[in-house]
């Protein structure tokens, strides 16, 4: 590795540090400039205590936050896969039930989240169902478009030596979807983080995920505890997408050599 790339590879982890060190010390000033009171915005101090409290607490939660996303997203991306499939196999089946995948992405998660947990029952079926109805509009809707941008020559020059469905289906179609397959679930990943914390924050403490902990800790108005739970969610929701952005363009990479923004690969 040349000593160009390893200064660039420090620099991009350096800068967002720099940023989050910059908004902390803003946050610490702020609250000595016009003398917030703690119990509207805790210190940055305060908030690391309670994360080195709650360190054991925590980690459990996200763990259990982690796995029901996860599934969540898997499931979601099973059947948002399909179901792109055969909107582009059929554009009667695409104008049918298209406005229903609308749907799931239109209606707020606050709203449908009670009625799947008083549905399915308080449990971690009901916070996985959740993820998966948050995040399967993305997958659709990007695995839908990238089945359909197919290059009219490379399709007539399938069909003119005889490929069969299932061979322009492997060797054409789907190469041809999987950056937009792999855009999307990406983007899917951080809204099933976001609908499994929603679920939790209903399902309560029968699913003691990062959603109930922050259902509690609002409850008793214990801000750096709260502050802490919102930073270890995000964490998670940063933490998630990372891994799937690395998984997609390590994919990319030995199919096409380039990543998911379509720039090459060096080094």
């Amino acid at each position: 590795m040349s000593w160009a790339r390893a200064f660039i590879l420090v620099g991009s982890g350096l800068l967002p540090l720099l940023v989050l060190v910059a908004a902390a010390t803003a946050w610490h000033l702020a609250i000595d400039v016009f003398d917030i009171p703690p119990y509207i915005v805790p210190r940055p101090v305060s908030v690391l205590e309670s994360l080195r409290t709650m360190r054991v607490e925590l980690t459990e939660a996200t763990v259990r936050t982690a796995v029901a996303a996860l599934s969540g997203l898997a499931i979601s991306t099973a059947i948002g896969t399909a179901v792109a499939f055969a909107f582009a196999q059929s554009s009667v089946i695409r104008r049918a039930f298209y406005p229903y995948a609308i749907l799931f992405q239109t209606v707020p998660v606050i709203a449908i989240a009670p009625l799947i947990i008083l549905t399915f029952g308080r449990g971690f079926h009901s916070v996985t169902l959740v993820a998966i109805v948050i995040s399967i509009f993305p997958i659709v809707t990007n695995t839908t478009t990238g089945l359909l941008q197919i290059d009219n020559q490379l399709h007539e020059l399938f069909r003119l030596h005889g490929a069969t469905w299932w061979q322009t289906l492997w060797k054409l179609r789907l190469p041809s979807a999987l950056p937009w397959m792999i855009s999307g679930i990406r983007i899917a990943s951080g809204v099933a983080v976001v609908g499994a914390i929603v679920g939790e924050f209903f399902v309560g403490s029968s699913q003691p995920g990062l959603g109930a902990w922050i259902q509690r800790k609002t409850a008793s108005a214990d801000l750096p505890a709260l502050y802490a739970t919102i930073v270890a969610s995000t964490a998670l929701g940063v933490g998630v997408f990372a891994a799937l952005t690395w998984a997609g363009d390590t994919v990319l990479r030995r199919w096409f050599g380039t990543r998911l923004d379509g720039s090459p690969f060096q080094g």
